[in-house]
């Protein structure tokens, strides 16, 4: 991760070079309120937004847009939503044979409630995710160069030794591992899940409180470092407004925000993956990387939702320019 090295090409025809396995929601945005209503209270909005979302979807499609063929492993119910979404995702671009239908539940749907100035609330389904299971995501991963899960922790179908597993052999193989996290509140100690995991990642992703919650630390300097002693081979913590963290055994960099006027922050984290993954593909150094993904994650902030307003690469490409690095002693 932390050299700028070409992964090999060893992509069959028609394999995906890049697996997303994970999250998959029916998102519905409430275009941003200047309060939440009282009981009883009608509040007139400006519009909803309904998108396919979740960590392993935004990845996806964004990656598509890039113009990298990527497909998406995870479940959807059978239902109106479940088959809403194959669809949408399909005229994305986004490659859904890895889409499979769960036998239990509806599919995952979640509310995101904006408000000026104060974080977003969520009203959240977990649905058909939890049904998602290594056996899953396994048979897809066959000349892929890249295999990113997204929402680690909140798939409750996912072992965590079938998951260190199945990146171990991944990277056997050549596939680079990233590894994002959902800590859904209440949830049991996530550093017990994720201790045998971390060892077979090539990058992991939390956000500074998921961080904070798997080390205890409050610096993302420090939560860095303690997650690399994990065995992880990188760490990027990102930090919302403040920008992120990367760490790798070599060095710790503080990454500043590219500077955008927000609108919605939902799916930052999701593109700045996307962006760290096309870098890989790339060959570029971690710097260049992380200028790149960046930007594309400023870029979402633009609008609602969390792909409709992300930067072209050449856009993206343009903008790192203005990314600004500093190492972290």
């Amino acid at each position: 991760m932390s050299g700028g090295e070409a992964l090999p090409v060893s992509v069959q025809p028609e394999a995906p070079a890049v697996v997303c396995a994970g999250l998959i929601i029916a998102d519905l945005f409430v275009s941003p309120l200047p309060t939440l209503p009282r009981p009883g209270e009608l509040v007139v909005s400006d519009g909803f937004l309904l998108d396919a979302g979740g960590c392993a979807v935004n990845t996806a499609v964004i990656l598509a847009r890039l113009g990298v063929r990527t497909g998406l492993v995870g479940k959807v119910g059978d239902d109106e939503y479940g088959r809403w979404l194959r669809r949408s995702l399909a005229r994305k671009r986004v490659l859904v044979d890895g889409v499979s239908t769960g036998q239990r539940a509806a599919t995952s749907q979640t509310v995101i409630l904006p408000v000026d100035g104060e974080d977003r609330r969520y009203i959240h389904v977990p649905g058909a995710n939890a049904e998602l299971g290594v056996a899953d995501i396994a048979p897809l991963l066959s000349g892929v160069r890249v295999l990113a899960i997204g929402g680690y922790l909140a798939l409750l179908g996912l072992d965590p030794e079938g998951v260190a597993d199945l990146l171990a052999g991944a990277r056997t193989r050549g596939t680079a591992t990233l590894l994002d996290v959902v800590v859904p509140r209440g949830a049991d100690d996530p550093l017990k899940a994720l201790r045998p995991v971390l060892p077979h990642v090539d990058c992991f992703l939390p956000n500074e409180d998921e961080a904070r919650l798997v080390t205890g630390h409050d610096n993302p300097a420090d939560q860095a470092r303690a997650l690399l002693e994990l065995g992880c081979a990188s760490v990027v913590v990102t930090c919302g407004a403040e920008g992120a963290v990367y760490a790798d055994p070599a060095r710790v960099i503080r990454v500043r925000p590219f500077p955008v006027e927000v609108v919605d922050g939902s799916g930052a984290g999701d593109a700045f993956t996307a962006g760290i993954i096309l870098g890989l593909i790339e060959g570029w150094p971690a710097e260049q990387r992380l200028r790149f993904a960046t930007a594309l994650g400023g870029s979402v902030c633009r609008g609602l939702g969390c792909t409709g307003t992300v930067f072209t690469r050449d856009e993206a490409l343009a903008a790192a320019d203005s990314v600004r690095l500093a190492a972290v002693s």
